[in-house]
C-alpha cells in the first residue's frame, strides 16, 4: 500500500531512525477539522499528534498535514495511534491567512504537481492565476494550469494563449472533464506513484476532474449558482486519493482566498520576465516604479512588458512582505521605524512652513 501512495527510498532513508525506536511508517490521507486518517501497510486508521509533537509546534504549519510521511506509535493497546514524528517534506504547497494572524496553513505535503484548476466559461481570471502560481512555484512542486470547462468557453484558444502569457515555464492544457476531453495528458504527471495536488477556486470542476481521471463517480459535484456562475464548496476536507492507473491526488476544498506567504521566491518564478528585464536597471536596489534608468518600466513603456502584469507582480509583492512582516520582528520593526521618520520629517516640515 505504501508504495502506491508514494513511499520510495528516501522516505525509508528518512524513517531509518524512527523504525529502530518501535515506530511504523505511515502516510497522512486525509485531515478534516482536527481528524487526521492515515495509511499504513495494515490499512487507513485515524490517528492523533502525540503530545510532544503539539508541545513542539510553532503553528498549523508544523502539525501534520494531508501528503505527510510520519512516525506512528501504534501498540496492540492503544486505542488510537500517536503520531511521533514528521518527516522532513520535500515540498508543501501552503497558503498565508489573510487576516492579522501570521500562521501558515499547509494545504498539502509531499507533493510533485500542483494542478492549478481553473474555469474558462466566462474567461481566465489572470490575477488570481498569478497568485495561485507563485504560491504553486515556492512549494518546490511543479505547477500544471489545468483550463477546465473548455466546452462552455466562447474562446478556449484564445483562453490558453492568454494563460500561458501569463504563466512561463508551466504547461497549459485545456480540459472538458465531463466528456473526458483532454484529460489524458493528466495521467503522465502521476507517473511512477508521484503525487498531484488540485487548488483552484469553488466551482472550477475539481472533482469532476478527479472523478475523470478515477473512471467513477467517486466526488460529489454541484452545479455553480446561476446568479454569479459561482460554485458552493463540495470538497470539505483534504483527502489523498489512489488513481487506479498509478500515482495519487490530494483534492482540497475550493479556495475563496489565495494568501501569499512571506516567501517572494515564488513571485519570482511566476514573473521571470521581469526580473530577467530588472537585471538591465541602472540600481541593483531598484524597485521599477519611477527610478530613473529601470529596464523594467522601459520594457512597460515599449510594449514589451503589460502594465496590468508589473503592478500585478508590485501587488503580490507588497502582500508577501506584509506576511513576512507578520512573522519577522525585525522586518516589522523596520517597517515602524521608517514610518517614525516619516511622519516626524512631515511634523518638522510642518512647524518650519506653518503649514496645518
Amino acid at each position: 500500500m505504501l508504495t502506491a501512495l508514494g513511499c520510495s527510498s528516501r522516505w525509508e532513508a528518512l524513517f531509518a531512525p524512527h523504525a529502530r525506536d518501535g515506530l511504523i511508517l505511515a502516510r497522512v490521507v486525509r485531515s478534516d477539522r482536527g481528524s487526521v486518517l492515515i495509511a499504513t501497510e495494515s490499512g487507513v486508521v485515524r490517528a492523533k499528534p502525540a503530545t510532544r509533537l503539539l508541545k513542539q509546534a510553532a503553528g498549523a504549519a508544523d502539525l501534520p498535514a494531508v501528503g505527510d510521511w510520519v512516525a506512528v506509535l501504534a501498540p496492540a493497546d492503544l486505542d488510537t495511534p500517536l503520531i511521533e514524528a514528521i518527516l522532513d517534506r520535500a515540498s508543501a504547497i501552503s497558503r498565508g491567512d489573510s487576516g492579522r494572524s501570521a500562521d501558515l496553513q499547509v494545504l498539502a505535503a509531499n507533493v510533485d504537481t500542483v494542478f492549478v484548476v481553473h474555469p474558462i466559461a466566462d474567461g481566465p481570471n489572470l490575477r488570481r492565476l498569478e497568485r495561485e502560481l507563485s504560491l504553486a512555484w515556492v512549494s518546490g512542486a511543479v505547477p500544471v494550469v489545468v483550463l477546465t470547462k473548455a466546452d462552455l468557453a466562447p474562446d478556449p484558444a484564445g483562453a490558453r494563449i492568454a494563460v500561458e502569457a501569463v504563466a512561463p515555464g508551466a504547461d497549459v492544457l485545456l480540459v472538458n472533464a465531463l466528456a473526458g476531453d483532454g484529460v489524458e495528458p493528466l495521467f503522465g504527471y502521476l507517473a511512477g506513484h508521484r503525487t498531484a495536488v488540485l487548488i483552484g477556486p469553488s466551482g472550477a470542476g475539481k472533482s469532476t476532474l478527479i472523478n475523470a481521471l478515477l473512471g467513477e463517480e467517486r466526488q460529489a459535484t454541484r452545479s455553480v449558482r446561476v446568479q454569479d456562475g459561482r460554485g458552493r464548496h463540495t470538497t470539505v476536507a483534504r483527502e489523498l486519493i489512489q488513481v487506479p492507473r498509478g500515482g495519487v491526488l490530494i483534492d482540497t476544498p475550493g479556495l475563496r482566498a489565495v494568501g501569499l506567504t512571506g516567501s517572494e521566491e515564488g513571485i519570482a518564478s511566476a514573473f521571470p520576465e521581469i526580473d530577467d528585464a530588472a537585471r538591465s536597471c541602472r540600481y541593483r536596489d531598484c524597485t521599477h516604479r519611477d527610478e530613473p534608468g529601470c529596464a523594467v518600466t522601459a520594457a512597460v513603456a515599449s510594449g514589451e512588458l503589460p502594465a496590468e502584469r508589473l503592478a500585478s507582480y508590485h501587488k503580490l509583492r507588497r502582500e508577501a512582505q506584509v506576511a513576512a512582516m507578520k512573522t519577522d520582528v525585525r522586518l516589522r520593526a523596520e517597517e515602524e521605524r521608517k514610518w517614525k521618520i516619516i511622519h516626524k520629517s512631515a511634523r518638522d516640515f510642518h512647524k518650519r512652513t506653518g503649514r496645518g
